[in-house]
Formats: structure tokens, C-alpha cells, sequence
């Protein structure tokens, strides 16, 4: 591929090295979120992609707009990586452990990702280094090291984590695992002090994430989520049309403890049991025995249906016909379904606690506080019930919804908040402006045992407002 060269490149663009271990467009989760993000700042500048060698003929064969693409691989650590992934982490792409065990391979990967580009980078082939993945604040980056005295500037994020455990909520006690009490050991592993020491600059994709790394503030920066949507994707043609009276609730996700299924269901019950909705939970795992024991309890099996996993496609098509995601996740870093909804117009209601919490804002859906169990449960009540008397409020807020999915949370518009940044520490233009959240998720949680007694005094749920 030619290389564009300094005579005939604008003065906007940059030459970006990618650091993006697992991109791959053929994948979902974390790989298609470093792929799709990688493929929109391609679009604003001169990307050469580095990746490991196993998503090389996926990423080639999409042929995304990048300047070239750097294949790494380690054939003896990867086969012990695979062998391990396989028969001790049993597949499982969730478990908190499988990111501590991931620490020194990704190390050895940008150790060698390092050697191979070092030549050109110290011949000035590259304006500036982005760490896009691993998307966890707690891998490091040894580039941030190599790079401390330049030549060009290290860049890292935008990155998550962090997020605490809420107390009082058995979904988060079930899921829970022994290592998250150790988290706060990795800021003393190889690199990890040096990794936002020495970065030009750090983008936190939570407030929860900005918070943690507040002492980095003149350099920090809060672009909210570290997923996108892909416009062309979610046209305003895919809305279907309304064939009844009928609020039409959904839930997407895996069917885990910590996404709190089941107080999506308790809180949609009354109006369940009284035939005015229907709720479509689409996904599956290990809950769903006893989120189908729970609908029969309740006397509402009828008007529920489980899905299983259904291809992304009829997922879509799925969230066109809905009005109302109900989202109650007690902990969720990302919240990509969310995204989805406001772009296909199905309001979200959902906990104002991690990603899903930052997503939202007040004029497109309603937020709940993450006070208690039943509690929860009455909030989510209340908010369906107002919005199954009022479907002008739900059209309202659609619509709202839409604009501000396709404005601010598209791939091309997180790429140019990146892309702002990136010019600044390259020096090719001034800092940018972007809003900082206003406060963390654990602030939250600190706060809302102190607002649920006030409230309780004048007859109120707490924090039911929509968000502001």
C-alpha cells in the first residue's frame, strides 16, 4: 500500500501506530470494538494497525481503510496461551482471573510489537502511538516506557474498569470472584506505574475510570463508553410500526447474576400480570432456569418470551419493534446493548451505575438507583407504569434517543473525540474541550443510602427523575 507522504498530506492527518492486540471484525465484544474503532480514526488518519498474527486474515479480509497492518506473534507463548484459554479458563472470555493471567502475554506482545516498529519510529514515520486494547486500566502498556523521552508521544484508551462490586444485591454476590479483592495489586507489576506516568494523555471510557486516574487530570480526558454504533446500521427504516396498544418491553444480554433479569421482571410484573406489556428477553446462560421458574412464580410466563441467542441482525430487528429496554445490570463496564436501543429508538431504563449510567442521559431514558433490591424493583415499576400511560412520552423520548445515538455515540464520532486528542499531543492543534463526567459510580453508591432516607420522609422514590 503506498504511503501517503508529508508533501501531499493534510495538515489535520496524523500517522498513527495502533496498538490493538485482538481486533478482529469477525468477532464481538472487545474484538470488534478495537477493530471498529480502529477502522473509524483509519478514516480521519494515517492508521498502520498492529495486532496479533491470529486476526490478520479477518482484519485484511474486511479491508478497513488503514494505511498498513503489523502482524506480532509469539508461537510459543501463543500455544501455551491457547492451551491454557482452553482447558483451564474453559473458554470463558468473562472471567476476572483470565485478565490476570493475560498480564505478561500482553507484555511479551508489545515487547515484540516494539521491536518490529522501533526502526520506524525512531525514523519518524509515525506522529503518535494509541494503545486501543486491551481496553482494561489494568494491563499495562511498556510503550508509555519506551516512548518517555520520545520521540513521539503515547497515548492510552480509551480504557475501563474498576468498577465495584454494589453491596446489598445477591446478582453481585453470585458473580463475584475471589481475585476482584485483589485488583489494586497490578499498579505494582512491570510497567503499570510508567503506563499513565509517562502517556501524553489517557482517555477513560467510564466516570468510575476518570475517577480512578483523577491525578492525572491535565492530562485526562472522558470520552463515555468504550463501544460504539455504526450508523448506516440502525436507519430509521427499521422501525417497525406499532400493531397494538401494547407497551413492548425487551431485555438483551447474556443471562448472568450481575445483568439483573430478574429485577426487570419483578418490576415489569404488575403491568405483566394486567396484559398491558410483553416482555422479550433475548439471550441466554445460566440464569435462565430461574429467570423461567421466576415468570412462572409470578404468574406471567405468558406474556414473556426467552429468545436464547439470535444472530446481531434479528437482534436489531428485535429492538425496532420494541419500546422499552429494561436494563437493570447491577455492574456493567460497557453497556453496548444500550447503544443499540437508543439508536433503534427503544428507551432505556436502566441502573445509573457503570456504562449504561454514563450512556444515559436525562431527555433519552430513565435512570434508577442502585439502592437496594426491592427498591430497585419499585423504580423500574413506577417508570413503567408512566410510561405505559403516557406514549407520547415514549415517542418523545425515541426520537430524542435516535438523534442523540446517531450524534454522539457512532464510531465516527468517538473516533473524532480521539482524534482531538491525538492532534493536541502531537502539537497540531490546542487542547480539546471535552466534558468530564460528573461524578463516579462509586460516588454514586456513597450517596444514594444517604438520598433514600430523605426522600422516604416525603413519600418518594429516590432518584427517579430522569436523569440530568
Amino acid at each position: 500500500m503506498k504511503r501517503r507522504t508529508s508533501d501531499d498530506q493534510p495538515a489535520n492527518m496524523l500517522r498513527v501506530l495502533i496498538l490493538a492486540r485482538d481486533s478482529n471484525p469477525d468477532k464481538t465484544h472487545g474484538h470488534l470494538i478495537g477493530y471498529s474503532h480502529a477502522e473509524a480514526l483509519a478514516r480521519l488518519h494515517a492508521v498502520t494497525l498492529v495486532i496479533h498474527r491470529d486476526n490478520e486474515k479477518a482484519v485484511r479480509r474486511a479491508q478497513g481503510p488503514f494505511q498498513a497492518i503489523e502482524a506480532v506473534s509469539l508461537p510459543w507463548l501463543d500455544h501455551i496461551h491457547a492451551w491454557c484459554f482452553r482447558w483451564i479458563f474453559r473458554n470463558n472470555y468473562f472471567s476476572q482471573a483470565l485478565t490476570a493471567f493475560n498480564y505478561f502475554f500482553y507484555l511479551a506482545f508489545e515487547w515484540r510489537a516494539w521491536q518490529q516498529t522501533r526502526v520506524r519510529i525512531l525514523a519518524g514515520d509515525f506522529d503518535v502511538v494509541l494503545r486501543l486494547l486491551p481496553v482494561s486500566a489494568v494491563l499495562a502498556s511498556p510503550f508509555a516506557f519506551f516512548l518517555r523521552r520520545g520521540p513521539i508521544p503515547f497515548v492510552i484508551g480509551p480504557i475501563n474498569g474498576g468498577l465495584p462490586w454494589p453491596p446489598g444485591f445477591s446478582q453481585a454476590n453470585k458473580q463475584k470472584e475471589w481475585i476482584s479483592s485483589l485488583r489494586r495489586i497490578y499498579r505494582f507489576l512491570p510497567f503499570a506505574r510508567s503506563t499513565y506516568r509517562d502517556a501524553a494523555a489517557i482517555i477513560a471510557g467510564s466516570s468510575q475510570t476518570y475517577t480512578e486516574f483523577a491525578t492525572y487530570r491535565e492530562k485526562l480526558f472522558f470520552v463515555p463508553g468504550e463501544n460504539g454504533i455504526n450508523p448506516s446500521l440502525y436507519s430509521d427504516g427499521l422501525r417497525a410500526a406499532k400493531h397494538n396498544g401494547m407497551l413492548q418491553l425487551i431485555f438483551v444480554g447474556g443471562l448472568f447474576p450481575v445483568k439483573a433479569v430478574d429485577l426487570a421482571l419483578r418490576g415489569a410484573a404488575p403491568l405483566l400480570q394486567m396484559g398491558q406489556v410483553r416482555f422479550t428477553i433475548v439471550g441466554d446462560g445460566p440464569e435462565r432456569a430461574n429467570l423461567e421458574r421466576l415468570t412462572r412464580s409470578l404468574r406471567i410466563e405468558e406474556v414473556v418470551s426467552f429468545c436464547g441467542w439470535i444472530d446481531h441482525s434479528e437482534v436489531i430487528q428485535r429492538l425496532a419493534v420494541a419500546d422499552v429496554l429494561v436494563f437493570p445490570s447491577v455492574r456493567d463496564f460497557g453497556g453496548g446493548v444500550v447503544f443499540e436501543s437508543l439508536a433503534m429508538g427503544a428507551v432505556p431504563v436502566v441502573a445509573d451505575f457503570g456504562g449504561p449510567g454514563d450512556i444515559v442521559q436525562g431527555d433519552v431514558g430513565f435512570k434508577v438507583s442502585l439502592t437496594n433490591e426491592d427498591d430497585v424493583v419499585l423504580q423500574i415499576e413506577k417508570v413503567l407504569a408512566e410510561l405505559a400511560r403516557d406514549p407520547s412520552l415514549v415517542s418523545r423520548l425515541r426520537q430524542q434517543g435516535m438523534r442523540y445515538a446517531r450524534q454522539r455515540l457512532s464510531w465516527d464520532g468517538k473516533a473524532q473525540m480521539v482524534s482531538d486528542v491525538l492532534c493536541w499531543v502531537a502539537g497540531h492543534s490546542s487542547k480539546p474541550d471535552l466534558p468530564s463526567p460528573k461524578e463516579s459510580g462509586t460516588t454514586k453508591l456513597s450517596l444514594q443510602r444517604e438520598t433514600v432516607f430523605a426522600t422516604a420522609a416525603v413519600g418518594c422514590l429516590p432518584n427517579l427523575e430522569r436523569a440530568e
